[in-house]
């Protein structure tokens, strides 16, 4: 093989134990968990905004940034309902790049993969700490899934993964709130397959175990644009959309219908100002489509404490040194304003 074994990680078991979740913070996700899946199954009116940085590069600026949140959340708490997005891990459309704090803890310096791990484990602890949130994280690997699954409360599955049999087959096998995104190629078809597979049962290999899964109720559908054949960004969330989704919904049979909107990526063609416009327009939408309202579980926003995004060695605290966010004075106005709307 054309590769050097660098060194064998720890188990996830042998990390939890290091690492272990104190009783308090296990029973925080799982009064958490079930506000959450009360939303997804239509028992709980609440909006939700999965929101945070494209990245989680630093441990202070992020802590500092859903510090900063849980006090909005506070005043918003009977309309929305708020998950972090503390992503650990990042896919690169080319391969290159910063590839998220599991391969670069710091950001500045070469990859280190054991201190990755242990890194966000500690992140997501210290979350839940120091705000009482639990957070989302995409599933990028779902072979290391496992070091950080007793924190999560909500997993993203990316355009790129999404027609992966081993993620399908492992969001299977999660009970939290598993979310499948279009793919960059913009086929509903093939999103719509992926939330099917992951709310049916199966058998598989993981980390060298032969599982039975029994299927996930809660794994649906996230709009995010898409790229056409010429490269160009083009939108998936307006008026039109959102009824064709609904409508495929309709006839599909699946448990929970439920659509989250990503305000970035190739539905603002990652012009990350538009996304308060864009979140505004969705909300719309519901004003004028009951079934739209009735799937519309809530958005996608990346979000950070500084506009737009930088280069890692740049080291501007609380910007992005990924895709580009919007910054908090612009994050505060829109939850405000998206309450008082709904």
């Amino acid at each position: 093989m054309n590769m050097d074994f660098k060194r064998k990680l720890p188990i996830p078991q042998d990390i939890k134990t290091q690492y272990p979740v104190p009783a308090e913070f296990a029973a925080i996700k799982a009064r958490r968990d079930e506000e959450i899946k009360a939303i997804f199954e239509g028992k709980d009116k609440r909006f939700i905004l999965i929101i945070g940085p494209c990245s989680a590069d630093h441990d202070e600026s992020v802590i500092d940034y859903i510090t900063r949140l849980r006090t909005v959340q506070e005043k918003v708490a009977d309309k929305i309902y708020i998950i972090p997005r503390l992503y650990t891990n990042k896919p690169r459309t080319t391969g290159d790049g910063y590839k998220g704090m599991l391969h670069q803890p710091d950001p500045t310096k070469g990859s280190d993969m054991l201190k990755g791990v242990i890194a966000i484990r500690n992140l997501h602890i210290r979350a839940i700490r120091e705000t009482g949130f639990t957070c989302a994280d995409e599933m990028l690997y779902p072979e290391n899934h496992r070091y950080i699954n007793d924190l999560l409360s909500y997993v993203a599955i990316g355009a790129r993964s999404v027609e992966n049999q081993k993620h399908r087959l492992t969001a299977s096998g999660l009970d939290i709130p598993v979310g499948m995104k279009n793919p960059t190629s913009g086929d509903i078809t093939v999103m719509m397959n992926s939330v099917t597979a992951a709310q049916h049962s199966h058998t598989f290999i993981y980390r060298g175990w032969e599982v039975e899964s029994h299927g996930n109720p809660l794994a649906h559908a996230i709009l995010r644009g898409y790229v056409n054949k010429h490269g160009q960004s083009m939108p998936n969330y307006h008026y039109e959309d959102l009824i064709h989704l609904a409508e495929t919904y309709e006839k599909s049979g699946l448990a929970n219908p439920a659509v989250i909107v990503d305000t970035n990526h190739a539905n603002s063609g990652k012009k990350w100002m538009e996304q308060p416009r864009i979140a505004k327009e969705v909300l719309h939408t519901c004003r004028h489509s009951a079934d739209v309202r009735k799937i519309l579980k809530g958005l996608m926003i990346e979000s950070y404490i500084e506009d737009g995004a930088q280069k890692p060695e740049e080291c501007v605290y609380g910007k992005s040194i990924t895709d580009p966010c919007l910054g908090w004075e612009k994050t505060e106005k829109l939850i405000y304003d998206l309450a008082d709307v709904l």
